[in-house]
C-alpha cells in the first residue's frame, strides 16, 4: 500500500513546513509520498518547500481555484492507490497515518475515514458528524433531555457536540483536514473526482454525502490523534461571513438530500435561526467576558 498525502498550501509557508515535518517524523508504518500543491500563493515561493523538503513533489497551481481543484490536481499527481487529504495546518504528533491507513484497509466498505482531531490546547473538535434533520435540531434545542440518556447512546444518536471522539464509529460526513480514501472511490463519484463546486467550507460534507450515495460508508478513528490548529478569526464581521458561507453550503447538500420539500424548507428555517441566534450569543459572551465559544 502506496499512500499518497496531498497538502494544499496557500501563503502558510511555515505552518505547511511544520506540517510536513511532522508527517516525516512519525509516519514510519506505511509507505507514502507527499505532494504538494502551492496553490499560486502570492506571499510564498513554493520552490523553498522543494529545498527544504527534497522528497517532496511539488505541483504549482497557476492559478488559486480553492480546496478542491487543489486536492483534485494534487490526487492527478499521485502515485498511491490510498489518498490522504491533510490540511496544511495540522501536526502529527504520533503514527497516525499508518493507524488509519490500516483501518482503511480492513475496512472494504469504507468510503472517507477521518482520525480524532483536537485544537492546539486538547480540546476535541467535533469532526465526527452528523447530518442536519429536524429531529436532532429539535433535540439539540431540548438539550437538558439528551443528557437523561446514557452518553453513548446519546452520542451514537447525535454525534457532533455530543460524541467526545472516544471510540470508533460509523458516521454520515467527516472532516477534510484529515480525510483518507482509497483512489478507486473517485470513479464512484461525480465526474470522477472530488466535487469543486464550493471554493472552500463544506466540500467534504458534500463529497462524504456522495460516498453515501454511492453505497459507502464514512467511519471515524478514535484511536490516533492529530492536532488541527484551525485558528478561526474572532472578529465579528468574518465571523459572520464565514457563518453565512456554512448556512449557504450546509443547505445546499441538505437540498439534495431532501429536495425541494417540504421537510427541506421546515429544516432551513429552524437551523438558520438557531445558528444566526447561536452566532449573535458568541458575540455578546466574546464582548463582555471576551470568551470565544468554539
Amino acid at each position: 500500500m502506496l499512500v499518497s498525502i496531498i497538502i494544499v498550501n496557500y501563503n502558510t509557508f511555515d505552518v505547511t513546513c511544520d506540517c510536513i515535518e511532522s508527517v516525516l517524523k512519525h509516519t514510519k508504518g506505511v509507505d507514502y509520498e507527499i505532494v504538494l500543491v502551492d496553490n499560486a500563493s502570492p506571499k510564498d515561493n513554493p520552490d523553498l518547500f522543494v529545498s527544504k523538503f527534497p522528497g517532496i513533489r511539488l505541483v504549482k497551481n497557476p492559478e488559486n481555484n480553492g480546496f478542491a481543484c487543489g486536492n483534485n490536481l494534487g490526487i492527478a499527481h499521485a502515485k498511491g492507490d490510498v489518498m490522504l487529504l491533510l490540511n496544511s495546518d495540522t501536526i502529527l504528533t504520533e503514527d497516525s497515518i499508518s493507524i488509519c491507513a490500516k483501518v482503511l484497509e480492513d475496512r472494504t466498505g469504507t468510503g472517507f475515514l477521518t482520525c480524532r482531531l483536537v485544537y492546539a490546547d486538547g480540546k476535541y473538535q467535533h469532526n465526527a458528524r452528523a447530518f442536519r434533520s429536524i429531529r436532532n435540531e429539535l433535540l439539540d434545542l431540548a438539550r437538558p433531555l439528551l443528557k437523561l440518556m446514557p452518553y453513548e447512546k446519546r452520542a451514537k444518536l447525535m454525534l457532533n457536540q455530543y460524541f467526545h471522539g472516544d471510540f470508533n464509529t460509523v458516521c454520515d460526513w467527516v472532516s477534510g483536514a484529515f480525510m483518507m480514501f482509497r483512489k478507486s472511490l473517485l470513479q464512484h463519484l461525480p465526474e470522477g473526482k472530488l466535487d469543486e463546486r464550493f471554493f472552500m467550507y463544506g466540500e467534504d460534507m458534500l463529497w462524504c454525502q456522495q460516498a453515501l450515495q454511492a453505497g459507502y460508508s464514512n467511519y471515524f478513528v478514535a484511536d490516533t490523534t492529530v492536532i488541527h490548529i484551525a485558528n478561526a478569526s474572532t472578529e465579528p464581521a468574518k465571523q459572520l461571513k464565514l457563518l453565512n458561507i456554512t448556512l449557504t453550503h450546509d443547505l445546499e447538500v441538505i437540498r439534495l438530500q431532501r429536495g425541494n420539500s417540504l421537510y427541506f424548507y421546515a429544516l432551513q428555517f429552524i437551523y438558520t435561526t438557531k445558528e444566526k441566534l447561536r452566532y449573535y450569543i458568541k458575540v455578546l459572551v466574546m464582548r463582555l467576558f471576551k470568551y470565544r465559544i468554539r
